[in-house]
């Protein structure tokens, strides 16, 4: 902990002495919905949440993993091209670690390896809004939210009325997607619809093969609410999406596709009675994955997970807002032969206490109680302090967990006396907003105990390749992430951070993360209807796994992105962007190849 206080009391120190830029105000105001049991303004939270305008991820990047590749702490691995195994990584731990929600819904894959989410096929179509919510949350959202939780809502109407919006892109890849979306937002409710589609031809997943691997993908979600009376709102969601990937199953055979098939339902009824409101929410997530690869060695995983559960909050006068919530989830998997379920209670608190007008204060806990191996406590506290006028000191301390998959219980690699994985995790951070823009430094430590992996050497299950087991070793992932952004003049922004991840096990650092991740950019007004933006990404110090392959292009990298857009009208954009614009050639996955120059072109509009 004498690294954390030493690097912070420097920070302080240079953000002291930053100096005061002009521009307009920045937004102070903006609701974080995953910070927290309930919705609350960001400035009045410890944690570190960042969001992102799903219109911005929409027109920035081909995948969303790359919008995301921009933001302090986060970075990306993929296997190929789009449609390839993708996974994110928070503060340096990989993707089991990190939980994934869509419009409410746990959308991680309970088949999986590990209950984790590919990002592989998503891109920004049909989005509304992305948080990142960093650090360990367990204490609000249980298990795999070690890392953090990713929050992503759809599109929703902004306005009242009928209204849309539609877009078409075509370039590199023999790329062409579209999107619509419509909805009707009244006095007493809403309804959305969004649906996307693309179609790739790809590149080669695997280095040294010259056959391309293409993909192509539907996705629907329809969202809704109704007021049914002034104290009762009813509504829900569905998600689906359908999706086929080519991949290259080995060295020498490349005829590979997998098939995948995903159902997202989520209904619920609010009552507001007085000063309590109460939420019954019942979700449900299906997902249905064949490998048509000839000799595939197991053709076919599906999983499936119910949850049903209540939300009680109620405002205290003075003392804050205190909310109580039941959960209870099942989850069910079946990797052919081979089968497996397990059911988790759990029961969460939070109470949200304004201590003062300048300090806010955040307190939950979680109790778990699973079906199988028994009781997991596990507790959060935030704290905000806002001393002046634009500044903000924040500080978080939680505890978390991570179940062993069904997957390592129940596979023929699994050992069913597998037992959680425990956290601690600690961050302090700092902000300062001038007239004209912020700037924020954030220490983090984060430690993860009882490790589940892979061991050649197990016998349990008796495959006699070994098999998943706790492994000796401790996992810390420490570092510093710096953002800021400024309005140079009227016309020109400027954006940029900076990400120092230092994560090791047994004295190694992990695979596949970098220790310096850099971003810098600009977003520039270069007529009444003429924009730009250019952004840099520098990559350093990150160590190829140890089954890649001799030769593999794994380390320091850097990309160069940028885009212009033109206002045809009030409600139509035309705009180009070229990711990658200097042709690095470099992997995240050793021995998998990642996208060159490419090029886009695109037309939204809304209505």
């Amino acid at each position: 902990m004498t690294y954390l206080r030493t690097t912070a009391l420097c920070a302080l120190c240079a953000l002291c002495t930053a100096p005061a830029l002009a521009q307009d105000a920045f937004d102070l105001d903006t609701i974080t919905v995953s910070g927290s049991l309930t919705p609350q303004e960001l400035a009045r939270t410890g944690a570190s949440v960042e969001v992102i305008d799903g219109r911005e991820a929409e027109t920035s990047d081909t995948a969303l993993t790359n919008r995301l590749d921009r933001l302090p702490g986060v970075n990306s691995t993929s296997n190929g091209p789009l449609g390839a195994s993708s996974s994110i990584q928070l503060r340096g731990l990989p993707a089991r670690y990190v939980g994934v929600r869509i419009n409410g819904i746990d959308m991680s894959d309970p088949s999986g390896t590990q209950n984790q989410f590919n990002f592989g096929g998503l891109t920004g179509a049909g989005l509304g809004r992305i948080e990142v919510l960093k650090g360990s949350q367990s204490a609000l959202y249980g298990s795999e939210a070690i890392g953090g939780v990713i929050d992503i809502t759809t599109w929703r109407p902004s306005r009242d009325g009928l209204s849309g919006e539609v877009r078409a892109e075509a370039g590199a890849f023999d790329t062409k997607s579209g999107a619509l979306s419509l909805g009707y937002r009244g006095a007493r409710g809403e309804v959305a619809l969004s649906y996307n589609r693309i179609d790739s031809d790809g590149f080669s997943a695997r280095a040294g093969d010259p056959e391309d691997d293409g993909f192509e993908q539907d996705m629907l979600t329809i969202s809704g609410e109704f007021d049914a009376t002034d104290m009762l709102t009813v509504g829900g969601t569905v998600i689906y999406r359908d999706n086929e990937a080519d991949f290259d199953p080995s060295l020498t055979a490349t005829a590979g596709q997998i098939q995948t098939e995903e159902l997202g339902l989520r209904g619920f009824a609010r009552l507001r009675t007085g000063p309590v409101s109460h939420e019954l929410s019942y979700a449900y997530f299906d997902i249905d994955r064949r490998d048509t690869s000839p000799g595939a060695f197991t053709p076919r995983f599906t999983g499936e997970r119910d949850e049903i559960s209540y939300l009680g909050s109620v405002e205290v006068g003075r003392a804050g807002t205190v909310t109580g919530g039941l959960e209870y989830t099942e989850e069910r998997f079946t990797a052919q032969p081979v089968r497996g379920s397990n059911d988790n209670v759990a029961v969460t608190a939070e109470w949200l206490l304004p201590a003062s007008d300048t300090v806010d204060l955040s307190l939950a806990l979680r109790h778990d109680e699973d079906g199988d191996f028994g009781g997991k406590l596990t507790g959060r506290a935030a704290a905000v302090w806002r001393p002046a006028d634009g500044w903000a000191l924040r500080a978080v301390a939680g505890t978390g967990f991570r179940a062993p998959s069904l997957f390592e219980r129940f596979s023929a690699f699994g050992d069913p006396t597998l037992k959680p994985e425990d956290s601690e995790s600690f961050e302090i951070g700092v902000e300062r907003t001038f007239a004209n823009a912020r700037i924020e430094a954030t220490l983090f430590h984060i430690t993860v105990d009882d490790l589940i992996d892979f061991d050649p050497g197990a016998t349990a299950c008796g495959s006699g390749f070994g098999c998943f087991g706790q492994v000796p070793g401790e996992t810390t992932s420490k570092g510093l992430e710096l953002a800021g952004e400024a309005d140079i003049n009227a016309f020109i922004t400027v954006f940029g951070n900076y990400t120092y991840t230092r994560a090791r096990n047994g004295g190694q650092q992990l695979t596949r993360t970098p220790k310096h991740d850099a971003v810098i950019g600009l977003d520039a007004d270069l007529t009444d209807r003429l924009s730009g933006s250019f952004d840099v990404r520098h990559v350093a110090g990150v160590t190829p796994s140890a089954f890649a392959p001799a030769g593999n292009k794994v380390g320091d990298y850097t990309l160069v992105g940028v885009g212009l857009s033109h206002a045809i009208t009030d409600n139509a954009t035309a705009y180009i962007r070229v990711e990658n614009l200097f042709d690095e050639d470099y992997e995240t996955a050793g021995g998998f190849n990642t996208a060159g120059r490419s090029a886009f072109v695109g037309l939204r509009a809304s209505f």
